[in-house]
């Protein structure tokens, strides 16, 4: 962003200045403005240079505020509250100080800016963190560099807010005072969540050259989320991070490129949108965040077949530039090995194309690209060290996911083969003792995972499989059948109608299309026996018990959930459970308040919700905690004023924050921020997690030209490898509160009892609160 000096400066100047030729404003490729040498401005002009064009065009106070050059009112104010709590705490911070015997006025240094930040709040988790704060007040000119570099440093560099600038700088009042004292916690958590955006772009401004290995690391963690690179291999990825270049633009209509010009570069929207024209057919379709454009012109070196116009303000893209998007491609295809049999690819192995070790500790070993299932394990035997006590993540991969393109009844012989039963000639004896060991401890991985499974799958307790099922009418009559756990409609349809000798306009229906009494949920609420628990009570019982069900969950039933229980023929009645647990809780919390005919007490039920909402995150149970405050965002409930107009401002505030975690945006990277700084025990966001492998199945081929494509399987492990560590500690009962005995909160917390109808719940909810005429 643009220092607001600039504007003040401007605004100071009351006839014609001569101007030094040195003094000029300079548009970096990133779209930011910097100023050179002594600001000042002759008749209202300044020299601008755009990419290396020397321009002359009036800048103006007014000018820059129509560009959002300025701070934003709610930054400028963050500025001042920090300022002002640093001068009322460490007033030392802020004075002159001299460096190669110039004296800089009024500086803070860096370093001491991030020590102080991390005392003040538990929302600062890490330095770095710390850092994506404070370039929040630097990209908006709230606070500035001496010599105005871009980028905070965690560094002895010196930084001046904004009022320092001023030769008189105000100091705080009494009443300012005490306004950031009221403030510094609100103004540190708005700067916590729109940090990390300010980071990462701080970071795609650097010239790829001086990227660290930690910054690498950061935008790889931010490709893997965008939609338009999820079918790139993680080797591609980890190329791109180290080329891709931050640029932004801040008005709508901005032509990027015309039909017919050069493809010089491939983009990638990070925010806003932009239509797609064609001469004589105007806007053809509109891209937003995660998509891109501009590839097939780099691709089949032809010109641009569109124009790229920006459909909204302060659009921010990730460019690839031509040279470096045909390097990466050159560099993939010669560091790809294909083992071919019969003239066919058998396996394709991908060496990894980084000179820096930065995402693996051993760049130099080639990975599993696709290959048949046969020729992956037999790879993955070949590498496997009997020397080291851990599993290789390779392996555990294709332990996890073989389901999906070996099945067990396949996998068993395809072992037996590899597992050698003699040597014909001494030297091959300890090949072969070593190729057995190899085996050998792929079946106890694979057992260990995949135990209870295998046992079912004996053909001895194939009949354990089947199960009887009750198949009702639409006269509430019902037949029973039997059939196995996974059967599919057209199977339960078929067994149906051999039952009742027809099959004419047989269809199977969810049983809540025409339901029964006792499926219509409670008609009146239990706040009668509910206000009496306490809050920490019921958050507690509701954790141990998701905790229950969360911990049942097996991880193949992810993989299943995913690919499609049929593809797979398995159930997934553990995670159905636990998923049901989310929807539960979600309309458990709709349903008491708008069951509750008094005004006071949904009040009442708002509060004792948010507080219920605040102890389930504190222990750590992030599904429940999602699951009450989705709830409390139901139109149903967010509709009725009345309510939320007499809910006192500590619990409005509270509110806010945790809808703040649920924002959506950067696929949701508030929340990921927030679990990525928890320790085990965690019950994630499952929700989230399902539409991560789900994202990741849909936009990638399970079969690359006959072949598995590993690159997928390893991606989709990565996601079920959340859920393990998620449960990698047990959770601990409190000791105070498992030592009082409260067996009505056990008992509520597990016989919720709800309307899941939102036609019903919206119906409740204007019988409460009228719409106003």
């Amino acid at each position: 962003g643009v220092c607001l000096k600039v504007g003040l400066i401007i605004n100071k100047v009351s006839r014609a200045v001569p101007a030094p030729p040195q003094s000029c404003i300079h548009f970096l490729p990133t779209g930011l403005i910097t100023w050179h040498s002594t600001p000042s401005v002759c008749r209202g002009q300044s020299h601008l240079y755009v990419a290396g064009a020397r321009l002359n065009c009036a800048v103006r106070r007014s000018d820059l505020i129509s560009n959002g050059q300025v701070p934003s009112e709610k930054i400028l104010r963050a500025g001042k509250i920090l300022r002002n709590a640093i001068l009322s705490r460490a007033p030392h911070m802020i004075r002159d100080r001299k460096y190669h015997l110039k004296t800089y006025r009024q500086c803070c240094v860096g370093t001491e800016l991030v020590d102080w930040q991390m005392q003040q709040g538990s929302c600062v988790h890490s330095r770095v963190q710390a850092v994506g704060m404070w370039q929040v007040l630097l990209e908006e000119g709230v606070l500035n560099h001496v010599d105005q570099e871009l980028g905070f440093q965690d560094k002895y560099l010196f930084y001046r807010f904004l009022d320092d600038e001023l030769e008189d700088a105000p100091f705080p009042t009494e009443e300012e005072r005490k306004e950031s004292q009221e403030e510094l916690q609100d103004t540190l958590l708005l700067l916590s969540q729109i940090g990390p955006d300010a980071h990462m772009r701080m970071i795609l401004r650097k010239h790829p050259s001086e990227r660290t290995a930690d910054d690498l690391e950061i935008i790889y963690e931010e490709l893997l989320h965008i939609k338009a690179l999820s079918h790139l291999s993680t080797t591609v990825k980890q190329e791109l991070a180290g080329v891709l270049i931050f640029e932004s633009h801040a008005k709508a209509g901005t032509v990027l490129f015309n039909q017919g010009d050069e493809g010089t570069s491939w983009y990638i929207i990070l925010k806003g949108s932009v239509n797609v024209v064609i001469y004589g057919k105007g806007v053809v379709c509109t891209l937003h965040e995660g998509d891109d454009f501009g590839k097939l012109a780099l691709v089949n070196d032809a010109p641009r077949a569109a124009s790229i116009v920006l459909r909204e303000d302060n659009c921010h893209f990730l460019r690839v530039d031509k040279e470096d998007f045909n390097r990466i491609l050159r560099d993939v295809e010669a560091n790809t090995v294909r083992l071919k049999e019969h003239g066919q690819d058998v396996l394709v192995l991908e060496k990894s194309l980084s000179s820096k070790c930065v995402f693996s500790s051993c760049c130099s070993r080639y990975k599993i690209m696709s290959g048949t299932p046969e020729k992956i394990l037999e790879h993955l035997l070949e590498m496997m060290r009997l020397d080291s006590q851990f599993t290789e993540s390779a392996l555990d991969d294709f332990v996890l996911t073989h389901c999906v393109f070996i099945p067990n009844s396949q996998l068993c012989p395809v072992l037996i083969a590899q597992y050698p039963f003699s040597g014909s000639e001494q030297e091959m004896l300890d090949y072969t003792l070593n190729n057995k060991r190899r085996v050998i401890r792929l079946v106890m991985q694979w057992a260990d995972l995949h135990g209870d499974q295998l046992q079912q799958e004996d053909t001895s307790l194939a009949f354990l499989e089947v199960i009887l099922f009750k198949v009702y009418c639409c006269d509430h009559t019902y037949t029973t059948i039997r059939a196995s756990v996974a059967a599919s409609v057209r199977e339960v349809i078929s067994a149906v109608a051999d039952k009742l000798g027809s099959a004419e306009d047989l269809l199977l229906v969810s049983l809540s299309s025409t339901p029964l009494p006792e499926q219509e949920g409670p008609s009146s609420g239990s706040l009668a026996s509910f206000e009496l628990m306490s809050s920490k009570d019921v958050a507690y019982h509701m954790t141990s018990y998701d905790w229950e069900l969360f911990h049942c969950v097996h991880e193949v039933e992810l993989i299943y959930h995913t690919f499609g229980r049929q593809y797979v023929k398995k159930t997934t009645v553990n995670l159905d459970l636990f998923l049901r647990r989310f929807n539960e809780i979600q309309f458990w919390v709709i349903t008491e308040i708008c069951l509750c005919s008094q005004l006071s007490k949904r009040v009442q039920l708002l509060k004792k919700f948010i507080k219920i909402a605040a102890h389930c995150k504190e222990y750590r149970n992030l599904n429940a905690f999602f699951a009450i405050i989705m709830g409390l965002s139901n139109p149903a409930v967010c509709r009725l004023n009345q309510t939320w107009e007499k809910l006192p401002s500590k619990f409005k505030k509270l509110y806010g924050e945790f809808e703040n975690l649920m924002d959506p945006s950067r696929n949701h990277r508030a929340y990921r921020l927030t679990v990525s700084k928890l320790e085990p025990p965690i019950i994630p966001f499952m929700p989230l997690l399902i539409k991560d492998m789900t994202f990741t199945h849909e936009g990638n081929k399970t079969f690359i030209d006959n072949l598995v494509n590993f690159e997928k399987m390893r991606m989709i492990a990565n996601t079920v490898k959340i859920v393990r560590y998620c449960r990698s500690q047990s959770f601990c009962p409190d000791s105070a509160l498992t030592s009082k005995n409260h067996p009505d909160v056990w008992t509520y917390v597990r016989q919720l009892s709800v309307i899941d109808n939102q036609r019903t719940l919206t119906q409740l909810s204007h019988g409460l609160e009228p719409r106003r005429s």
